[in-house]
């Protein structure tokens, strides 16, 4: 186990911490710890524990709890008082047995890799495989962005030296992070997981952190990796162009001086797929008499206070803004175009006890493989119930057997939730397969629904009308503040940006508004030396975190320069017919899956009806395709042309 941390809790401490230890997670930590697998087994072999629930207690009698805490405090009393040795990592093997016992089910041994990559018990970088070439020195990246995405590339490039610039269009790192900062935003991806592998944070107050904190974590791991020396803020790509006779892109942006260039031998857009709000074109819009503005462009300025609030949309920043603001405005509606699916979550609105953090921060291992729980529980378990099973009968409302007992559930918790309220009952039970659309955790939403002062509007919105949103039954719901909770531009992918590769043929004229295509999700012929994070149908739709595939496409990029440097290549440039085979690939596992669905409207498809943003595989697949390019799946240049 390499640098644990220090433990400084005290006796006492220590015995209050093990009060708030997640159970599962204690006994395998007590198993690596030890090298004891008797702690998950016999009569403290963990229950499974029920979906989305952290399974605290392991199912166990209060008995064999006290007892378990009795054998935790002694190892890790010895384990302080350095009584005993350092363990050695876990092998493959060991992992997926002991994640199968604390877990209650059986995890398959393919998982295995990745997961001693995502815990730290291996290396994920690259490296050089001798001393860096002497071409280093000459090379240039440009990282557009300084997001998650963003941030990531500027560690891992600064790690092997190379050179590179983050050109940032606002004033301080975070994108989406930064710029979403209504009313309750947060994650809906357990705070565990939503942390680069490479600088874990053991200290999350909430089991699903709220932006702010979210945004302290980004600065913190901006900070402690020296991020900030490479960004320039406060600069907006506005175009990047590749030059066939240098063999180079020219980088054009802007800023408050004025337009600059920069010139690099590869670009790395991190811009991501939630960056452009999206308002919808509403007859009269210009004519409110109230302020009006987008959930993603929140003004702060704006006091709610016994004002008639509207909200527009009923999707994820809407299902945070409302319960979180209610009670605030004299009148809240909520105008709602389709219900959505929410799912009950124990841990949503709870706070990370002390002894719980106290134990992620000291105790080793033990952060490891909660994260890893993590991971099981939320990225690839749900993807099989996703598929569309071809015999089913009743397509309209499922897409198999799995998914109709997925309907049952959810259903159940809506009524009684709203027991009582069947007039809410109604118009918020979709008609739609579950997780068709993004799945919604639930954030006080159905008792927010109920209160005397929160109104649900269903009818169709016809337009604006001054002070009033009108509605197809002709009521005027009179608002002074209206806020836009309906999304962002996601299929738009990179605009506003023009982005001209061989040839000066536009990306834009490639793709379309709307139908975006990648190798991988990342690389596109014709754009040699162009790279894309977060890019077409890389989006999780099935669980997961979005950090986890953000590692893996850097990963991928970075081990394709150092493959570049050290082979002294030039360019790489996506072969047409592995492009084509790949999206070929994609469209076909979408076919077998819920999102091409036609019973709902969602921002996962395009007008066409293909699905855009969303990846078909699970996180494992993924995983192993990025795992190590390929140089043959790449046109190559070994040659600079004459400038």
């Amino acid at each position: 186990m390499a640098n644990p941390p220090t433990m400084t809790m005290s006796d006492d401490e220590l015995r209050l911490a093990l009060d708030d230890a997640n159970l599962p997670t204690l006994q395998v930590t007590l198993a690596h710890l030890t090298g004891d697998r008797r702690w998950l087994e016999g009569p403290f072999r963990p229950r499974r524990g029920k979906a989305l629930d952290d399974n605290d207690d392991a199912g166990l009698p209060a008995e064999r709890q006290r007892q378990l805490r009795e054998a935790a405090y002694d190892v890790l009393r010895r384990w302080r008082d350095q009584s005993l040795p350092v363990p050695a990592h876990p092998t493959d093997a060991q992992i997926v047995d002991w994640l199968t016992a604390c877990m209650g089910e059986e995890v398959p041994a393919e998982e295995g890799p990745m997961m001693a990559e995502e815990a730290g018990f291996q290396p994920r970088d690259v490296h050089w495989s001798a001393e860096p070439p002497v071409r280093l020195a000459d090379f240039r990246v440009v990282v557009i962005g300084a997001g998650i995405s963003g941030l990531c590339a500027s560690i891992k490039l600064a790690k092997l030296g190379i050179r590179h610039v983050v050109l940032e269009k606002n004033h301080e790192i975070g994108g989406t992070w930064l710029e979403n900062d209504y009313p309750g935003a947060g994650v809906d991806t357990p705070s565990h997981l939503y942390s680069f592998s490479f600088t874990p944070h053991p200290d999350w107050s909430r089991y699903y952190a709220k932006q702010p904190e979210i945004l302290d974590y980004l600065r913190d791991v901006a900070k402690q990796h020296d991020v900030l020396e490479n960004v320039r803020f406060g600069t907006e790509v506005v175009s990047a162009t590749f030059d066939a006779t240098t063999g180079r892109w020219t980088v054009v942006s802007r800023d408050g001086d004025g337009t600059h260039t920069d010139v690099a031998d590869v670009v790395i857009s991190s811009v991501g797929q939630l960056n452009r709000p999206q308002t919808p074109a509403i007859a009269g819009a210009d004519t409110f008499t109230g302020v009006a503005f987008h959930s993603a462009r929140w003004r702060h300025d704006v006091d709610l206070v016994g004002k008639r609030v509207g909200v527009l949309g009923v999707g994820a920043s809407a299902m945070q803004i409302v319960p979180t603001i209610a009670g605030i405005p004299s009148e809240l509606v909520v105008f709602q175009r389709s219900p959505q699916w929410v799912a009950p979550n124990p841990n949503y609105l709870r706070d990370v006890p002390n002894g719980a953090r106290l134990l992620m921060e000291q105790v080793p291992g033990y952060a490891a493989w909660y994260r890893l729980r993590m991971l099981w529980m939320f990225n690839d378990k749900l993807h099989a119930t996703l598929q569309v099973d071809p015999d089913w009968p009743h397509r309209e409302r499922a897409v198999s057997e799995a998914n109709d007992k997925h309907r049952t559930f959810f259903t159940g918790y809506l009524e009684e939730q709203l027991a009582g309220r069947e007039d809410l009952i109604e118009k918020l039970l979709p008609d739609y397969p579950p997780y068709g659309k993004r799945i919604l955790m639930d954030n006080d939403w159905f008792a927010t629904m109920k209160r005397g002062d929160v109104r649900l509007v269903t009818e169709r919105l016809t337009g604006i009308d001054g002070s009033a949103v009108v509605t197809d039954d002709g009521e005027r719901h009179e608002l002074d503040v209206l806020v836009y909770a309906t999304g962002f531009q996601s299929k738009r992918m990179l605009h506003p940006m023009e982005i001209r590769g061989v040839g000066g043929v536009s990306l834009r004229e490639v793709w379309g508004e709307d139908d975006a295509r990648a190798y991988l999700g990342m690389s596109m012929p014709g754009f040699p030396n162009f790279f894309v994070t977060y890019g077409p149908n890389t989006n999780l739709g099935h669980g997961g975190s979005v950090v986890f595939h953000t590692e893996c496409q850097v990963g991928y990029i970075t081990r394709l320069l150092v493959e570049m440097l050290e082979q002294d290549i030039v360019s790489v440039e996506c072969r047409p017919e592995v492009h084509d085979d790949y999206n070929d690939r994609v469209d076909q596992a979408h076919e077998r899956m819920i999102w091409t669905h036609h019973g709902m409207d969602t921002w996962y498809r395009n007008s066409r009806g293909r699905v855009v943003t969303n990846t078909p595989w699970r996180l494992r697949d993924y995983w192993e395709m990025t795992r190590e390019p390929n140089l043959a799946d790449f046109t190559t240049t070994d040659e600079r042309p004459a400038s």
